[in-house]
């Protein structure tokens, strides 16, 4: 009997020893990353490669809906690196034309430009600022890097900096006429050619009123 009620006392002792459950170490769920990267300059526009890009060529305007310039800005990226909306909007285009790989949203009045891309959305998408809408293709004609992006911004016909509304996009100078010399005669004198700007000007931060100004204006 001693060795059955000594078995039993043992298994009595270590019973409520067995039954408490072993610590375990919990880690808290680290936080979600945001997907849509908030808006640069409160516009609703974000830069549409991540981190920042260097802007390898700057937007020229073009002087007529047929002149010479750049109808946007070339921006340094990586071949296959995701390019992401500026703002939020739908996608109208989303192909290739004239043999490269174009995204276009319609963000309202604005309308936004993708080139040389992968598309990964189709015509009639709905994006989100900072959603993935294509990659990057290299070998952009005029590029100076291996690879860029090309991005542009309209108002219907009229090309607009993309820059600005970021609120990095550099002022234009018009020429000044000649001030009237004292004691000059009166009437029409020989025509003067303004003085053209050969030099080029350091952009500065545009104002919130300069990039309200620039997105609400209507078409020219």
């Amino acid at each position: 009997m001693r060795p059955v009620l000594t078995l039993v006392l043992a298994v009595c002792v270590a019973a409520p020893l067995l039954a408490v459950p072993a610590a375990r170490s919990v880690t808290a769920p680290e936080p979600p990353v945001p997907e849509h990267a908030p808006s640069e300059a409160g516009t609703g526009f974000g830069w549409p490669l991540r981190p920042r890009p260097r802007v390898v060529r700057p937007f020229e305007r073009p002087e007529c809906r047929y002149c010479p310039g750049h109808r946007g800005v070339d921006l340094e990226g990586g071949h296959g690196q995701p390019v992401r909306a500026a703002r939020d909007g739908t996608v109208v285009y989303a192909d290739r034309l004239a043999g490269r790989g174009v995204v276009s949203v319609d963000h309202g009045q604005l309308r936004t430009t993708y080139e040389p891309v992968t598309p990964r959305v189709a015509e009639g998408d709905r994006v989100r600022a900072g959603q993935r809408i294509a990659t990057v293709v290299a070998g952009h004609p005029g590029c100076v890097v291996p690879s860029c992006l090309h991005w542009g911004l309209r108002r219907g016909e009229e090309y607009l900096d993309p820059l600005a509304a970021l609120g990095v996009g550099p002022l234009r100078l018009k020429p000044v006429p000649p001030a009237a010399t004292p004691g000059a005669p009166d009437g029409p004198g020989p025509r003067t050619r303004p003085r053209p700007w050969s030099r080029t000007v350091r952009p500065r931060a545009t104002t919130a009123a300069e990039r309200g100004a620039l997105l609400s204006r209507g078409p020219a």
